[in-house]
């Protein structure tokens, strides 16, 4: 079963630290948001593969945009 990872806050993308094809654990930091001077990292809820990478750094993301699958 794929997790869906999804943006909480509209919000920059910072820093992409995966790419697709890693392996990555429970509460492992996929990418690092920027909203008003803050970084937000965003975790990965599953141990898995990110099979699928929606974002890249530079990008703008709103309220329930995709960031990431993991299977």
């Amino acid at each position: 079963m794929a997790d869906e990872i999804r943006a909480e806050m509209v919000a920059n993308v910072w820093k992409v630290v995966v790419a697709e094809g890693d392996s990555v654990s429970d509460g492992d930091t996929l990418v690092i948001l920027e909203s008003m001077k803050m970084e937000i990292p965003v975790l990965a809820e599953s141990d898995g593969t990110v099979t699928q990478l929606a974002v890249g750094e530079g990008d703008v993301v709103q309220e329930g945009d995709l960031i990431a699958v993991i299977a």
